[in-house]
């Protein structure tokens, strides 16, 4: 097959390829078996009319069309492959020829992913970060297990205090009107969880039950409810009751209680430091590969972004988020209007990082085929294996699902990203902002 390829823009080119003679012939047939099963003509069956009487009463030519779009997918596929181009959007394709007996020369208009020019990417130098467990470390995940095991006390004639839970009852209106979704009745509010409007809770603090208060709040300019947003409100609340945390002490019982596999609180905070430094050691790894990965595509030079892959990009993203809610039971439709949103708001939320995460993917592919990642079969069934394990699926359910190019395609950049992270090194001196 004759194919050329001429790059003409940043991004663009045109593809000229061409359709063999006996190519032809097998599109003018299959065009010819589907066009006459609906002919009618004079003396013959429906669906039986010849081949050479077609061709006399309307001229081979009449099946052209309906040849070329049978042939062309598979044409314009093999010519892609051979001019060695990745095409990122669907190309306009014309016709500069279709004489008989002779190839049919086609060309496209073909926009392709943009070229990348690596640079360092290995032995880079990223931000030291510590996994060391300090002693505060346990002691504040040993407080907050502490405040989950709190019981709420009622208090008997005293005030409530930052920290307490009160049981209310409030309407807010706005000029004297209510608004909707600004009333509840026995609502739960701990002071000082910032879980309600700015200035709120604050107002809150030193009352007793049984009293009234009117709370007097600002709605914040980004507050969910654009009709609400800047507004100034008067809630008038009435307080039930109010309750204060009692800790439990820190000691073996608490231990045991919070843990069954511990008999004392020295065994429980050695179980805590372990935990602490397995999640240390963890979110180490991530930021290390996040931030080698951020400065190997800086490194690289990296042509214009074509939009259609951005838009590829951001409508992937917006698949897969919606995919997460529908797992939860909750549908766009209903994911929509439980946020006020539509789908060009979650369209906006991600498109501010779609060229970063577009380009990290060409720099990761452009590493991938300069490394030359070999990726083998045990390679292929552990991931099967693991990926059936995290969706509860049978591993030969996996490999339908999934094709060896896909898994070694995911494996490779695998395989990339760890070799980045792992030859990064901790030296690099931490940013500090001038105040």
């Amino acid at each position: 097959m004759s194919t050329k390829w001429e790059k003409q823009g940043a991004n663009t080119g045109k593809l000229t390829f061409e359709i063999t003679p006996d190519k032809v012939k097998e599109g003018l047939d299959a065009a010819f078996k589907r066009v006459k099963k609906n002919l009618n003509v004079p003396g013959f069956r429906k669906g039986k009319v010849p081949r050479q009487i077609f061709n006399k009463m309307y001229g081979e030519e009449s099946l052209y069309q309906d040849a070329l779009n049978i042939l062309l997918p598979d044409a314009y596929s093999a010519a892609v492959k051979e001019a060695k181009i990745k095409p990122v959007d669907q190309p306009k394709v014309d016709v500069e020829s279709l004489e008989k007996g002779k190839n049919w020369v086609l060309f496209a208009e073909v926009t392709v992913e943009p070229e990348v020019e690596l640079g360092e990417y290995k032995n880079l130098e990223v931000t030291p970060h510590p996994t060391r467990v300090l002693v505060a470390d346990i002691e504040a995940e040993l407080e907050k297990k502490r405040q989950e095991q709190a019981e709420l006390v009622l208090k008997e004639d005293e005030a409530a205090a930052k920290g307490d839970t009160v049981i209310i009852d409030f309407e807010g209106k706005i000029d004297g009107e209510p608004f909707e979704g600004g009333k509840a009745e026995n609502h739960s509010l701990e002071l000082g969880s910032n879980s309600f409007i700015p200035g709120f809770e604050e107002q809150l603090v030193g009352h007793k039950a049984g009293e009234k208060v009117a709370v007097k709040v600002t709605f914040p300019d980004d507050y969910q409810a654009e009709d609400l947003r800047s507004k100034e409100a008067v809630f008038d609340v009435t307080i039930h009751e109010v309750k204060e945390k009692q800790l439990p002490e820190l000691d073996d019982d608490f231990a045991k209680d919070i843990d069954e596999e511990v008999d004392t609180l020295e065994e429980l905070k050695a179980k805590i430091k372990d935990e602490l430094k397995e999640k240390k050691v963890a979110d180490a790894k991530a930021a290390i590969q996040d931030e080698a990965i951020d400065l190997a595509v800086a490194n690289a030079k990296i042509d214009e972004i074509p939009s259609a892959m951005l838009e590829d990009d951001i409508h992937r993203q917006i698949d897969q988020y919606l995919a997460g809610m529908q797992q939860q039971g909750i549908n766009a439709e209903t994911y929509y209007k439980l946020t006020g949103t539509t789908e060009a708001d979650l369209h906006k939320q991600f498109e501010k990082d779609a060229e970063k995460r577009v380009k990290t993917n060409l720099v990761l592919e452009a590493i991938v085929a300069s490394e030359d990642v070999d990726v083998t079969d045990d390679d292929i069934k552990a991931e099967i294996k693991k990926l059936a394990e995290q969706y509860n699926m049978e591993p030969k359910a996996v490999s339908s699902a999934l094709s060896n190019d896909m898994l070694k395609h995911d494996i490779a950049i695998r395989k990339v990203v760890d070799e980045i992270a792992d030859s990064a090194k901790q030296t690099r001196e931490k940013k500090t902002t001038d105040k």
